[in-house]
């Protein structure tokens, strides 16, 4: 019992020290703990810091329909491609398939072999076709997406959606937001701390789908405002321009992956705000290119199928940059230089849940999870010095030291937030701190009235009462561990404040209580002792 070597305890006390101090920033203004060059804090969840919360929900309809125009013009490239050439006619997308005739028949296996290698000859992840290939009336291709293809590229899509949304949020400044997917496509977004769910909401939902092509200068006016473009080209919403609309090239010049930087700046004429762009070097080539065979023409800057501006070119643009410039207020040029940074969404996304939580709300919850837990800790105490005397004591130093472990954990090491369930896993943890050393107490009494000596009771209590105190722990570290990897959310985060307080609180009840219990024992060495 009294072979505690002096660096186990220089061990405990330097860790529990430790952790103590990691908590202490937690407990201070953030104006005075930015000063410090280490300060990690427990960040608040939605329900206590306030904040806004979204659900999106996925337009699946909008990415087949995406897929089949991507299709389209991969087959059209692909069968100008090489040689021979294959000569088709138009390529029709009704009835959400491709269709397509061959002018010479003979082509139809050349055909079918460029199909394979545009549509994948062999299976996709899932282990079958994305596309299926058909020819109709032996010179008729038919190209229809299979159901596992289309399955497959929701969940590619709704995995990178998910992380776009996550670095344009990030690039927000906002701490420790929650972004998840919940079933197969919606994703769940919590904002701690964010006050205009509005913008919010127009920076996620934007899609960010940058594209340059050239206007078609030989599209009759008349036919634009019926929505009819010549052949190779498409008429797009073009707001402030004569009726509307445009006609512009369905080739695109330069896409926007190939960007590798956007910001927002001014004119420097007229000072208006204006969004600055970088081309990667194989984009900046293409643009300068193009620019250069069709100096005096006009180009389309498209965003989301909508022209935001289509400037003359007046002189070949050689350095691979430029700006893009339309009606833009300081707040939505950076808006979109962010989302032109983040990527474009790969699926359009919807806003079909909004609310805003109020921190006067959050102020209430964090008001009744303190009191409730001071409540908590005033009864412990209170009920372990009554029953148990000294020994009482040393629990309820170690519940203290538990609160402070608990929070230096959660600030420094798992990075977590606090949410109003969290703090009920918190009060929970509190009550349920003292049970191991209400079990070694007890144990203690029994070998007492055994007649056992003071030391050889004390070890006998630890000794014997260590076997339950751990079977007790790991039935409880089990709930916690199913509600943290089946929970979502608010269930979540009890577990996760649950687990760490299973961990720190029997470290904090029994190897921390052992030491002050043979401390004491090695100073006083006493022949009695009441428990």
């Amino acid at each position: 019992m009294l072979d505690f070597p002096r660096w186990k305890i220089w061990s405990i006390c330097g860790l529990l020290a430790a952790l103590c101090l990691l908590a202490l920033p937690s407990f201070l203004p953030e104006a005075v703990t930015d000063r410090w060059p280490v300060h990690p804090r427990i960040n608040l969840g939605l329900d206590l810091a306030g904040g806004s919360y979204l659900m999106l929900e996925a337009d699946t309809a909008d990415l087949a329909t995406s897929r089949i125009e991507t299709m389209r013009d991969q087959v059209a490239t692909e069968m100008r491609r090489g040689t021979p050439r294959i000569d088709i006619g138009d390529i029709s997308t009704r009835d959400g398939q491709l269709s397509f005739l061959l002018r010479d028949p003979t082509q139809v296996d050349a055909a079918r072999e460029r199909l394979l290698g545009v549509t994948g000859s062999g299976a996709g992840l899932t282990g079958q076709r994305q596309w299926d290939i058909q020819v109709v009336d032996t010179s008729r291709f038919v190209v229809r997406p299979t159901q596992a293809g289309l399955t497959q590229a929701v969940k590619q899509a709704m995995n990178d959606a998910t992380e776009v949304v996550r670095k344009r949020i990030d690039q927000l400044g906002t701490k420790e937001p929650t972004i998840v997917q919940q079933g197969t496509d919606r994703i769940l977004v919590q904002v701690p701390g964010l006050k205009n769910p509005q913008a919010l909401t127009e920076l996620i939902g934007k899609t960010a789908k940058l594209e340059f092509k050239m206007v078609d200068d030989t599209a009759n006016p008349a036919d634009v405002a019926k929505n009819v473009a010549p052949i190779g080209s498409q008429v797009l919403a073009y707001p402030g321009y004569p009726g509307g609309k445009i006609a512009v090239k369905r080739s695109v010049i330069v896409g926007g992956d190939q960007l590798v930087n956007a910001t927002a700046g001014n004119q420097p004429d007229t000072n208006k705000p204006i969004v600055n762009f970088t081309f990667d070097t194989a984009g900046g080539k293409r643009f300068a290119k193009t620019t250069q065979e069709n100096t005096g023409k006009l180009f389309a800057i498209i965003l989301d199928n909508s022209v935001i501006s289509a400037p003359v070119i007046n002189t070949p643009i050689l350095g691979g940059s430029g700006f893009i410039e339309g009606n833009f207020t300081t707040d939505s040029a950076n808006q979109l230089a962010i989302a032109l940074r983040s990527g474009k969404l790969p699926i359009a996304l919807k806003v079909i849940e909004e609310s805003t939580v109020s921190p006067e709300l959050g102020a209430d919850s964090i008001h009744a999870g303190i009191l409730a837990s001071v409540v908590a800790v005033v009864l412990v105490v209170v009920f372990m010095v009554l029953t148990y005397g000294r020994f009482g004591i040393y629990a309820n130093v170690a519940v203290v030291i538990n609160v402070f472990v608990i929070l230096g954990v959660m600030a420094a090491v798992l990075k977590g937030t606090l949410t109003l369930p969290g703090i009920a896993g918190f009060v929970l943890t509190i009550g349920t701190a003292v049970d191991a050393n209400v079990l070694i107490n007890e144990r203690i009494r029994e070998e007492r009235r055994r007649g056992r000596s003071v030391i050889q009771a004390v070890e006998l209590g630890y000794k014997e009462a260590s076997r339950t105190i751990f079977e007790a722990n790991v039935t409880h570290a089990i709930s916690g561990l199913i509600m943290l990897v089946l929970g979502s959310g608010p269930v979540k985060g009890f577990a996760v404040v649950l687990l760490i307080g299973i961990a720190t609180s029997v470290f904090t009840a029994v190897t921390f209580t052992r030491m002050l219990v043979v401390l004491w024992v090695r100073r006083t060495r006493p022949a009695t002792m009441t428990i």
